[in-house]
């Protein structure tokens, strides 16, 4: 098939341009100078993405948006959370609703922080979005897909946290790495996992393999706490977890990313991958990691 990827420098869209390549056309929508014909420029700021490219594509997967991780979530820096998702998710919309030749598919990036804060539940595609900054993001990121939806097959895959050397995991890695290693509040919240393998596959596999449309949750399906993911990640570092980071302490320091990153339970499951027969490579949270380190 022929995909159009956007992202493809971050984390994820490496790895889906990498495991894409392999059996598939790939080009990229990019923001620098053009460095083969693979690529296409585009400034998703300005409302508008190329046509040609959108016509050429069988599938598109979108994974474009300013960095979680990046410390502090000032006003201006939420905003730019909320804009760099919806402002490129708009251009694409528009550019699918108006192409001559539009792709069958449309898989675009999503967040499991749709769901809020919610202990005690278990979320699949069918739980509704709950409170909150993150769920108030993805709700207009997801809304902005709307236009293409009568054009093409559209999923909005929810993310959860991406077990990989890089992204979300190296303040987890770093702190652990200088003996840091500690539990994170109670410990007790789940923290929605996926290896980095498994996202990149699953992204193909929605693109390419599947006829779901709609949230399709991008989660392992082996749930694990947070501090089952710390102390794992401080076990295979040969690194001490014994520190506790209360709750009080990380809202002081970090504010509303504290809450809505480390501090919120959201046990989330795959239901719609796995119904639709998708296998995963990596079911639990220490081979992920071991996997993550090792590579």
């Amino acid at each position: 098939m022929r995909i159009l990827l956007t992202g493809a420098s971050g984390l994820i869209g490496s790895a889906t341009a990498s495991l894409a390549r392999d059996a598939h056309e790939v080009r990229t929508l990019v923001r620098r100078d053009l460095v083969d014909e693979a690529e296409h420029r585009w400034d998703p700021s300005s409302g508008a993405a190329p046509a040609e490219p959108i016509a050429w594509a069988d599938a598109v997967i979108s994974l474009s948006g300013a960095s979680l991780s990046h410390l502090p979530w000032t006003a201006r820096y939420r905003a730019e959370i909320l804009s760099s998702r919806v402002d490129a998710t708009s251009a694409l919309a528009d550019a699918i609703a108006e192409s001559e030749d539009p792709p069958a598919a449309w898989v675009s990036a999503s967040a499991v922080g749709i769901y809020g804060d919610r202990p005690g539940e278990e979320l699949d595609e069918d739980a509704g979005r709950g409170a909150g900054f993150l769920a108030d993001v993805v709700t207009a990121w997801e809304g902005a897909t709307t236009p293409a939806q009568a054009r093409t097959r559209v999923v909005h895959a929810r993310t959860g946290l991406v077990l990989a050397a890089g992204g979300a995991l190296a303040p987890l890695m770093l702190a652990t790495r200088a003996g840091l290693g500690s539990t994170i509040g109670t410990g007790a919240q789940h923290w929605p996992w996926i290896a980095l393998e498994d996202e990149a596959r699953a992204l193909l596999h929605l693109a390419t393999a599947s006829n779901l449309a709609g949230p399709v949750n991008l989660v392992a399906p082996t749930p694990a706490t947070s501090r089952e993911i710390t102390a794992t990640l401080a076990r295979t570092l040969h690194r001490p977890h014994v520190l506790r980071l209360p709750a009080f302490a990380l809202r002081a320091g970090m504010g509303l990313a504290a809450e809505e990153l480390l501090l919120a339970d959201q046990r989330a499951t795959p239901a719609r991958l796995l119904q639709d027969g998708f296998a995963f490579h990596r079911t639990a949270a220490d081979a992920a990691i071991a996997a993550a380190l090792s590579g």
